[in-house]
């Protein structure tokens, strides 16, 4: 009961289809598990409605809210409805990120590079923008946002998404200092190759692989010699949530089985 009676919004909270379990939704039932009360946020209504029922079965508390977070209205109705339903808004955890497209600088198209900052950057943004001065009112508020270790590791191919999340990590860094005296606290999450459907179903389609083989690939990219599980991430925002984690803030966490310390 790491959150009992905590009011937490968790965006990005259905996933895609696949074998495994994303991390929004692992979030989500890890932090109603923990005693919080759930607003599950996605574009996708029936993904979102497929991890209440999770969660409902155990007997936790949910409650689903459709919205895309490009959009700053409906960002900041999720904050309304949250406050609505539950009073308050204790964490916001802005689980968004997308790829699809990108290229190196000379490939990416503009219209690709522009959706996948609008996603990465611009979502949590708004969700942010929206949610702190709810936090001001009630002097307390954690914001964990789910950055990724491509923020501080070059690649050839991911020139948006690496932007994106780069700025996702100042962006969290400026909103732990500027709301220090809140009592707000804001942290980001980096994982590393996670065994997620968006990571394995998508790319093994793109690359046309075989999923197993795509698994085996990514594993031997991990010092610990395999990918991490969405529970991996979900736990580390589960202390970052915590009251375990009062005195941190403005900490850009790698859960990435060691593959960070390579950089540099």
């Amino acid at each position: 009961m790491r959150l009992m009676d905590k009011a937490a919004i968790v965006v990005g909270a259905g996933q895609t289809p696949g074998h495994a379990i994303g991390n929004g939704r692992a979030t989500a039932i890890l932090f109603a598990r923990e005693g919080a009360r759930v607003l599950l946020v996605d574009r996708d209504l029936a993904s979102a409605d497929e991890t209440r029922v999770l969660i409902e079965r155990e007997g936790g508390t949910a409650s689903t809210f459709r919205a895309d977070v490009t959009v700053d209205s409906q960002c900041k109705a999720v904050v309304d409805a949250c406050v609505e339903r539950f009073g308050r808004i204790d964490v916001l955890h802005n689980n968004v990120g997308i790829g699809a497209g990108d290229q190196s600088i000379t490939e990416v198209s503009e219209e690709a590079f522009v959706r996948i900052l609008n996603v990465n950057l611009k979502g949590p943004f708004s969700m942010c923008r929206h949610a702190i001065p709810v936090m001001r009112a009630q002097k307390s508020g954690v914001i964990t946002n789910i950055s990724s270790i491509a923020a501080v590791a070059a690649t050839t191919t991911l020139t948006a998404y690496r932007a994106s999340k780069a700025a996702l990590n100042a962006l969290t860094q400026n909103i732990a200092i500027d709301n220090a005296a809140y009592g707000i606290r804001a942290n980001a999450i980096m994982p590393g190759l996670i065994d997620t459907p968006m990571a394995i179903e998508g790319n093994a389609k793109r690359l046309n692989i075989d999923k197993q083989e795509l698994i085996e690939q990514r594993g031997k990219r991990v010092p610990m010699g395999h990918m991490g599980s969405a529970w991996d991430v979900a736990y580390a925002a589960l202390f970052l949530a915590s009251d375990e984690a009062k005195f941190i803030t403005g900490v850009l966490l790698p859960v990435d089985g060691g593959q960070s310390c390579r950089v540099g």
